[in-house]
């Protein structure tokens, strides 16, 4: 089933002309809660990866112990919450029983975490290296890392075709930080979406232009004509824990492109705007909606960005939490 978003209220562009040039394609990802295979892409499904290449690990988290929980606990803690918002049955002494936060066994390094899949051909303008159409981002569920609060990532593209002996069954973490790092597998629904960049990202003039014509017209740019919530590719930073800070590579200068964006929720029931047509009639219970499908909560309701270089794919990415 395809996911599109309704049209925009107003045709920003048309009304400040000087917004046409930076005008960008993002393609959304609408994750919705699935059985999604290697030879698809998805969030937190299984990954298309070669049986003789190892899987990565976090070096921060080598083990004995880690406080945490157990992935399995995690998703029966998911099952009771849903269970409660369908049908108002009261679980809180099921909840009780399953251990939230102990010290767990861990032997060896702490496996990543498979976060998303995506085929080139899925993903309208996916960049990726010559020759690559599959990216591939895993994490680690823990956040204390170099970054605060920041789960570490690692990135790979690689060349699907070339992959023909792929794993069966990847590692598995005994313990993650908290359930909401552990994805929910999720098929995807891309879909292109043309975004605008967001308001604290433009200059001092325009921004107090859009603002008094916002005032006239009672639609707002930045909630519902600029940057699309949810998870997506591409498009434009949606800046929200700091101001607009110029993006630029620590190695050569160049510009940053936006990769990938990890996100929580995808609308919500006080801005529904970007809230498909397909699931226009869809009860919002929040732990059941589809906008939550993903059953992450990236530190207080932020998203993972990654970026990448865009001279050179050699030069390192980067990673913010917006």
């Amino acid at each position: 089933m395809v996911r599109t978003t309704p049209p925009r209220p107003v045709d920003i562009g048309r009304h400040f002309p000087e917004l046409a040039p930076l005008a960008r394609t993002a393609v959304r990802l609408h994750p919705r809660a699935g059985r999604p295979t290697a030879a698809v892409s998805s969030v937190g499904g299984p990954l298309l990866w070669p049986a003789d290449e190892p899987w990565p690990v976090c070096p921060d988290h080598a083990g004995p112990s880690h406080v945490g929980t157990t992935p399995e606990n995690a998703r029966r803690v998911r099952r009771l919450l849903s269970r409660r918002a369908r049908s108002g049955e009261d679980v809180s002494a099921l909840l009780r029983r399953i251990p939230h936060q102990e010290e767990i066994s861990q032997d060896g390094p702490l496996p990543l975490l498979p976060v998303a899949q995506l085929y080139a051909a899925d993903v309208p303008g996916l960049p990726c290296p010559d020759g690559a159409d599959l990216l591939q981002v895993l994490w680690c569920s823990f956040t204390d890392h170099d970054e605060p609060w920041v789960p570490r990532t690692v990135l790979r593209w690689r060349t699907a075709a070339e992959v023909r002996d792929p794993l069966d069954d990847a590692p598995q973490p005994s313990v993650v930080s908290h359930r909401n790092y552990l994805p929910e597998p999720c098929v995807l629904h891309p879909e292109p979406v043309t975004e605008y960049p967001h308001v604290i990202g433009l200059p001092r003039e325009l921004r107090q232009r859009i603002e008094a014509w916002e005032g006239r017209h009672g639609s707002s740019y930045h909630d519902h004509l600029s940057v699309a919530p949810g998870c997506k590719a591409g498009g434009h930073v949606r800046w929200s824990l700091t101001d607009a800070v110029p993006l630029a590579c620590a190695e050569c200068g160049s510009n940053l492109r936006p990769l990938l964006t990890i996100a929580d929720w995808e609308w919500d029931d006080e801005d529904p705007s970007w809230r498909p047509v397909e699931e226009s009639t869809t009860p919002l219970h929040d732990d059941i909606s589809p906008a939550w499908a993903t059953k992450l909560w990236i530190n207080r309701g932020y998203s993972l960005q990654l970026y990448v270089c865009e001279a050179s794919w050699d030069h390192p990415r980067v990673q913010r939490m917006q």
